[in-house]
C-alpha cells in the first residue's frame, strides 16, 4: 500500500512539472513577438540594434525636421539632444503630433532609418512619456514644464 501512495505522489510530481514547463514554453512563445524594448537615440547610434528587431523609439521631434512625402508617408528625425535618428512612417499621424514634442514610434531599422509601424505622440500639453523623460535627462535636454 506504501509503495502504490508513493508511486502515485511521483506521478503527480512528474505532471505538474510537466504541465509547468509546457505552460512555461507557451508563454515564451505567445511573447516572442509581443515584447517591444525600448531605445532612446543615444542608445541607437552606440549600438545599432539588428536589423530584424522590432523595438520602441522615444524622444523629441526635431524642429524642421517634418517633411510629408508622397501619399501618407512622413519623414521626419528623433533626438534625445545627443543624438538624432532620422523615422519614416507611411499612414495617419495622430493629431497631437508636432515638432518639439515627445513621441514613441514602434518599428526597425532599415539602414540608418527607423521605419516606424506605429506613431504615439503626447496626449496633452504637459504629458511625455516616461523613457523619453529619463532619456532626455540622460542628455541634459529636459526641462520641467511645472518649474
Amino acid at each position: 500500500m506504501k509503495s502504490l501512495k508513493k508511486q502515485r505522489r511521483i506521478q503527480i510530481i512528474v505532471a505538474a512539472t510537466l504541465a509547468l514547463v509546457l505552460a512555461s514554453v507557451l508563454i515564451g512563445y505567445g511573447f516572442r513577438d509581443g515584447i517591444n524594448l525600448y531605445r532612446a537615440p543615444t542608445q541607437v547610434a552606440e549600438q545599432m540594434p539588428a536589423p530584424d528587431e522590432v523595438f520602441r523609439l522615444g524622444g523629441l521631434v526635431e524642429e524642421g525636421s517634418l517633411m510629408r512625402g508622397a501619399g501618407e508617408t512622413i519623414s521626419f528625425t528623433v533626438t534625445d539632444g545627443a543624438h538624432s535618428v532620422p523615422v519614416r512612417f507611411t499612414g495617419v499621424l495622430p493629431d497631437l503630433f508636432e515638432e518639439g514634442q515627445g513621441m514613441i514610434g514602434t518599428g526597425r531599422m532599415e539602414g540608418d532609418t527607423f521605419v516606424a509601424s506605429e506613431i504615439l505622440a503626447k496626449h496633452d500639453e504637459n504629458y511625455m512619456p516616461k523613457e523619453v523623460i529619463d532619456s532626455l535627462k540622460a542628455t541634459g535636454r529636459y526641462e520641467d514644464p511645472n518649474s
